[in-house]
């Protein structure tokens, strides 16, 4: 039975940056004209009127400050309000594939690797850009890797699913080292004209290099553990799909888009995940107090500083459980790994951390670094 160890992590991240003050002032223009146009109709109680955001209902809510996007000035036109993106020839790469490439290359080089000491690139994000060919087999391509290379979704988890099924594979001996890339285009997946979620997402692609820890030299955390767990729930969900068409209704649903019953998330999830890492630290032999670092998904500040606070049984500090959704915004699956690839240089051999990220599903994972 070999070890795995993390050698290498990369982040690829947009040039167009969206503050609060930016996207509320967007919104409420929209907000006006939908309500200019349908006076009658909100005055006749058939339709509700839309109201008006604001930074400081978007910071208190999420403690989002500004977010990077693919595009800006589609998400920012009052008129239309979602990213406009280049549609791209066949023969051309994707803008996963090529988000998640740069992101493979800063872990490639971090890492000291080239393309032929990589075995597999796993593609694991919430939402790909086409159903086939995969992603992940094009980013194979593109970085000249040889072996093999599939796509994987659990969400907002995808990361930390991603980075076991690498280690699982480095641990029977099937491959001795695997890219875990997450590229995300949350952006065209927001319906950024609801007042309730118009500020949770931004664009992002992280890579993470999983290896055999076996003669390595550089710096690298070793995987002490992981864990997975899943429970199905419809709280957080997109019905965008293939089956799409087969629907009698076809404009514009709202379903198609992110949804979530914000609420029941927070009295759900927040203690499934508190529970999960709880049992994930006893079950592996380590305190809570053994831990320098938590590397948690980052979705929302008031979510991440409860589960700190469980699992820590007092409030973590700041350089304990680090935050990057301040600039980044929610990044489903990369978010963990930003936090993680900006956040884990300072620490010391035989410092013991935990990434966890979370989400739709429900589904929850778990990986317990050491710094060697």
């Amino acid at each position: 039975m070999f070890s795995a160890a993390i050698t290498g992590t990369g982040v690829f991240t947009p040039e167009h940056t969206i503050t609060n003050d930016e996207l509320v002032a967007a919104f409420n223009a929209y907000a006006d004209l939908f309500n200019a146009e349908n006076a009658d109709a909100i005055a006749a109680g058939t339709v509700d009127a839309k109201p008006q955001s604001s930074s400081e209902f978007v910071f208190a809510a999420s403690g989002i400050e500004r977010r990077y996007v693919l595009d800006k000035t589609g998400v920012l036109d009052p008129t239309r309000m979602h990213p406009k993106l280049p549609d791209r020839a066949d023969d051309e790469p994707s803008l996963m594939a090529e988000m998640a490439v740069d992101a493979s290359l800063q872990a490639m080089v971090q890492a000291g690797k080239s393309a032929d000491d990589i075995d597999a690139v796993i593609c694991a994000a919430s939402n790909h850009e086409r159903a086939y060919p995969a992603i992940a087999v094009e980013i194979q391509d593109l970085l000249e890797i040889k072996g093999f290379a599939f796509d994987m979704n659990v969400a907002c988890s995808s990361a930390t699913f991603g980075i076991q099924m690498a280690a699982d594979m480095i641990k029977a001996g099937s491959i001795s080292s695997a890219l875990v890339v997450c590229p995300e285009i949350c952006s065209a997946h927001l319906e950024w004209r609801d007042r309730d979620c118009h500020f949770i997402f931004g664009d992002v692609a992280t890579a993470v290099l999983v290896e055999r820890d076996e003669g390595l030299q550089g710096d690298h955390f070793k995987i002490k553990s992981t864990n997975l767990a899943t429970q199905f729930s419809n709280n957080i969900r997109n019905n965008n799909g293939f089956l799409r068409r087969t629907r009698d209704q076809m404009e514009d649903r709202r379903d198609m888009q992110f949804m979530q019953n914000g609420r029941k998330v927070f009295k759900e999830v927040l203690p499934m995940v508190s529970k999960h890492i709880t049992e994930h630290l006893n079950d592996s032999g380590v305190q809570a107090a053994d831990l320098k670092r938590l590397w948690l998904h980052q979705a929302n500040k008031t979510m991440n500083d409860y589960i700190g606070k469980k699992v820590l049984g007092r409030e973590p500090e700041a350089d304990e459980q680090p935050n990057i959704l301040q600039d980044y915004a929610n990044t489903s699956s990369a978010g963990s790994i930003i936090a993680f690839s900006k956040y884990s240089s300072d620490l010391n051999p035989g410092d013991i951390g935990l990434i966890c990220s979370f989400g739709a599903g429900y589904s929850v994972g778990s990986v317990i670094l050491e710094r060697a």
